[in-house]
């Protein structure tokens, strides 16, 4: 399959696995190697102020939430749309990084719009493709307003746009696809 970095992933409304129940996931790499994601949906009860003064040991005036970004652990990572402070940049003005300078100074600054996560989601080469194709996934372009500034119910927005574009209802979807 072509690779679908850049894209969301949108759970289908039967996916019980309980680290994607009801998720809207931004695919920011997509290979041979496999996938690599980041749950846009699933805020942690902790402030991003609360984490980022515990890791970095000094008070910062920083508002905003920390998202549980997947169920693997990883470093704190931002999704942005500040080019110069790209370590990869995802599509449609949307940039990635996990280097702590550039976290930084999307902190400090503010002048970015920021998102900022914990962990990612995770597949192995071809894991992806055999879960899209038991219509566990659905997907769509992403664009950087529905990233950066998303709006309440993602979810539920999505389910309900994108299987009115397959002329599906949502009830039509697999029975099982949580071979996840």
């Amino acid at each position: 399959m072509a690779s679908l970095a850049g894209k969301l992933l949108i759970a289908s409304p039967r996916l019980t696995d309980p680290n994607f129940v009801r998720s809207v996931v931004l695919l920011v790499q997509d290979d041979e190697n496999g996938a690599i994601g980041l749950v846009l949906n699933h805020p942690l009860d902790v402030t991003l102020k609360e984490a980022i003064e515990k890791t970095l040991g000094e008070e910062l005036s920083v508002e905003g939430t920390l998202h549980q970004g997947g169920p693997c652990e990883g470093p704190v990572m931002a999704l942005h749309d500040d080019p110069t402070r790209s370590q990869i940049e995802v599509g449609g003005g949307i940039h990635f990084t996990t280097e702590r300078e550039d976290i930084e100074y999307l902190l400090r600054t503010g002048e970015a719009s920021a998102r900022f996560f914990i962990g990612y989601a995770g597949w192995g080469a071809g894991q992806l493709d055999g879960e899209i194709e038991t219509g566990s996934w659905l997907s769509t372009p992403a664009e950087s307003k529905q990233v950066l500034n998303p709006g309440p119910r993602q979810w539920e927005k999505w389910v309900t746009i994108l299987t009115a574009e397959l002329g599906v209802s949502p009830d039509a979807l697999p029975d099982d696809p949580s071979l996840n």
